[in-house]
C-alpha cells in the first residue's frame, strides 16, 4: 500500500481513536503494513496506539495497566468498530514507549479466530508456535502472495502436507518406528 494511502487511513483512525478513547492519554497512532514489521503477514495491517506514560519501565507498565482498566469497554468497542470498517487491520496493539514498538509493554488485541479458538471449535488442530528467520518468513510470505495459502500458519500446513505426500516420507516414518522398537528392547 502506498504511503499516502497509509497516512489517509491513519488520519481516519486517529479521528476514531479521539472519538472513542481519551485523546489526552494517546501519544501516537501508527499503522504498519507488510514489510514494516516481521509479525505482519502479506495483506495485513497492524495498528499501534501508543499510550502516554512515564520514562521508567515500571511507569510504562503501570500506565498501560491503568489505561486498560479505565478504558476496557471503550477499547473493545473501538476494536469492534474497526473490525467492521477495516477488516484488513488484523491486530491492534496498545503500548507505551518511545514509538518504536519494541521498548515498552503491550496490550494486544488480535482479531479473527486464533489457532486455539479454531482448535476448540471442533477442528482437530493443535496450535504450534515457531520462531522463524527472515528466509523462512520470505518463503511463507511468497506462498501467501502467490495465493497458495491465506496465512503463514496455513502455508506451514500446506508445506507439511506436501512433505507427507512424498514416498520418502513413508520410508522415513517406517524407519523411525523401527528405531523406536529397537530402543524399547534396551
Amino acid at each position: 500500500m502506498e504511503r499516502a494511502a497509509i497516512e489517509h487511513i491513519e488520519a481516519k483512525i486517529r479521528e476514531e481513536v479521539t472519538k472513542r478513547l481519551p485523546s489526552a492519554a494517546i501519544e501516537k497512532v501508527s499503522l504498519l503494513q507488510y514489510g514494516d514489521d516481521p509479525v505482519i503477514e502479506p495483506g495485513e495491517l497492524l495498528l499501534r496506539i501508543f499510550v502516554r506514560s512515564g520514562e521508567s519501565k515500571t511507569e510504562r507498565e503501570n500506565a498501560l495497566q491503568a489505561f486498560e482498566h479505565e478504558h476496557h469497554g471503550a477499547i473493545e468497542e473501538f476494536n469492534d468498530a474497526l473490525a467492521l470498517r477495516m477488516p484488513e487491520i488484523r491486530r491492534v496493539e496498545f503500548l507505551t514507549g518511545t514509538g518504536t514498538g519494541n521498548d515498552g509493554p503491550r496490550l494486544m488485541r488480535a482479531r479473527g479466530r486464533s489457532l486455539e479458538a479454531r482448535a476448540l471449535a471442533g477442528a482437530d488442530l493443535t496450535p504450534v508456535m515457531v520462531r522463524l528467520g527472515p528466509g523462512d518468513l520470505d518463503t511463507l510470505d511468497t506462498l501467501i502472495t502467490a495465493g497458495i495459502a491465506p496465512s503463514r500458519a496455513e502455508a506451514v500446513r500446506w508445506a507439511l502436507t506436501r512433505i507427507r505426500e512424498r514416498p520418502a516420507f513413508e520410508q522415513l516414518r517406517n524407519r523411525a518406528r523401527e528405531i523406536e522398537e529397537l530402543k524399547a528392547q534396551f
